[in-house]
């Protein structure tokens, strides 16, 4: 039940939500234009970036699940500014990095800020606003995560070439100052008084996703086979322990019976496999027009930009799409054009116009966005009340982790292409459209993942998508 706020708290709290949606989305696409810039002063290779990326989005999948807990048992007001002040003082060192190894810790202190951010202002949201009112509030909230993703590229390109890199951290600080001077006034403080939090649990989880992360990372980079297998193997046994400790306790951070849900464990496989192909192409692209095709981080940004604007214009059409074709079929098809536009990705050749891209990373976000909304619908479709709130959960880490997994296998692949001299004739640009062709055809054969859902699945939820 929502609890009674004054008229200005429920004016400026969607905007202080807003504010905070916008920074983590700028930054979490801000980076792919400038990794060349920031690779050249670092002294880096470009392809060795990965982990500038991939170390704020593992963060943010490994937190999210605790931000419930400590906004229950701290307040949301305090949580709240907390992540904004952990955020900004992340962003700082990320701009005062000297090395590879000091940006990825301090992109890591960005993550945890914004691990805590987002969650804890939608849950200061949802206990303020009545559901009639919930829908228009959220609204507003969302528009930075359509617009961040547009400006995100095309901020970065400008700022690595007329200022330096170190402008696309720094100008979080504004924002997070404004986000703190609202929160102080408008933010209300909610707790709650039956906390309940899997803390073994949640430690289980978060060191197999550590695990398998760090063993896809050290696959790109190291001639030691038996250690990353090593590291592999024990994350999957982690993720066994995580389900022998799930069957024995209460209330465990992920119940095992979400995965009793056939239309929820269709939808979080299918998210997670589909996601690793797509997530790979926002920082693939710009590498590629920056190494290959040697044009500006401004052009890159300015041809990446047009997935997002159409991907705006797909969730105009996507309620008719579902209720014409039904979430089977939809999906299913869509994830076979999403594969086939990632391989077309790598017909131009070198002496190709780049802005034959256009068209193509255009259509790609018009599909891309009615994919998302669709696995994310069907995953939630059929749980019940009560498990609505730690499937929403999981499905928003496994999407973080989802594009952590892709950026990585996107790079290794480009890397092992590479290494190929007989594949690629040592050429960059090759290895590059022979990653696209790999990439694009598996995310192909995932669509055959969604054959699993009946064709009146999410029939329920056509009307609210």
């Amino acid at each position: 039940m929502p609890i009674t706020a004054s008229p200005s708290v429920k004016k400026y709290l969607p905007l202080i939500l807003a504010t905070s949606i916008f920074m983590q989305m700028l930054d979490s696409t801000i980076l792919n234009t400038s990794l060349p810039s920031i690779a050249k002063d670092l002294n880096e290779s470009p392809l060795n970036m990965q982990n500038a990326i991939i170390s704020y989005v593992l963060t943010l999948a490994l937190f999210m699940p605790v931000s419930g807990f400590l906004a229950d048992k701290f307040g949301t007001r305090k949580i709240f500014m907390l992540s904004l002040v952990i955020f900004i003082l992340g962003s700082v060192f990320c701009a005062m990095s000297q090395d590879l190894n000091q940006l990825v810790i301090s992109r890591v202190i960005q993550g945890l800020g914004g691990s805590l951010m987002t969650p804890v202002g939608r849950l200061a949201l949802i206990k303020t606003f009545e559901k009639n009112e919930l829908v228009k509030a959220m609204n507003f909230a969302i528009i930075p995560a359509l617009i961040g993703p547009i400006l995100g590229p095309l901020v970065g390109g400008y700022m690595v070439d007329y200022l330096s890199w170190h402008w696309i951290f720094l100008i979080n600080i504004p924002f997070g100052i404004l986000g703190i001077i609202l929160s102080l006034k408008y933010m209300p403080d909610y707790r709650s008084s039956k906390i309940k939090f899997d803390l073994k649990g949640f430690l289980i989880f978060a060191s197999a996703s550590l695990l398998l992360s760090i063993s896809l990372e050290l696959f790109g980079n190291t001639p030691h086979t038996t250690i990353v297998l090593s590291i592999f193997i024990l994350g999957f046994l982690m993720v066994y322990y995580y389900y022998k400790h799930a069957q024995k306790v209460k209330n465990p951070i992920f119940p095992l019976n979400l995965f009793k849900v056939r239309t929820f464990r269709v939808g979080i496989v299918g998210n997670l496999a589909t996601r690793l192909g797509i997530s790979s192409i926002p920082l693939l692209l710009p590498l590629m027009i920056q190494i290959s095709y040697g044009e500006s981080a401004v052009i890159s940004g300015w041809i990446v930009a047009p997935m997002a604007l159409t991907a705006m214009l797909g969730k105009s059409f996507v309620i008719k799409i579902l209720d014409y074709f039904g979430y089977r079929k939809t999906l299913m098809t869509n994830t076979f054009i999403i594969g086939i536009l990632i391989a077309c990705l790598g017909i131009p050749g070198i002496n190709t116009s780049i802005y034959w891209f256009i068209p193509i990373i255009a259509i790609l976000g018009f599909f891309n966005s009615i994919q998302f909304t669709a696995m994310n619908t069907i995953a939630i479709a059929d749980l019940r009340d009560a498990h609505t709130s730690s499937g929403n959960s999981l499905l928003a880490v496994n999407q973080q982790l989802a594009v952590g997994f892709g950026i990585a296998i996107g790079l290794i692949v480009l890397k092992l292409f590479q290494s190929k001299i007989s594949l690629s004739d040592g050429n960059t640009h090759s290895a590059f459209r022979y990653t696209f062709y790999l990439v694009g055809s598996l995310t192909v054969f995932t669509g055959f993942i969604f054959r699993r859902l009946h064709y009146k699945d999410g029939n329920n939820m056509k009307s609210i998508v």
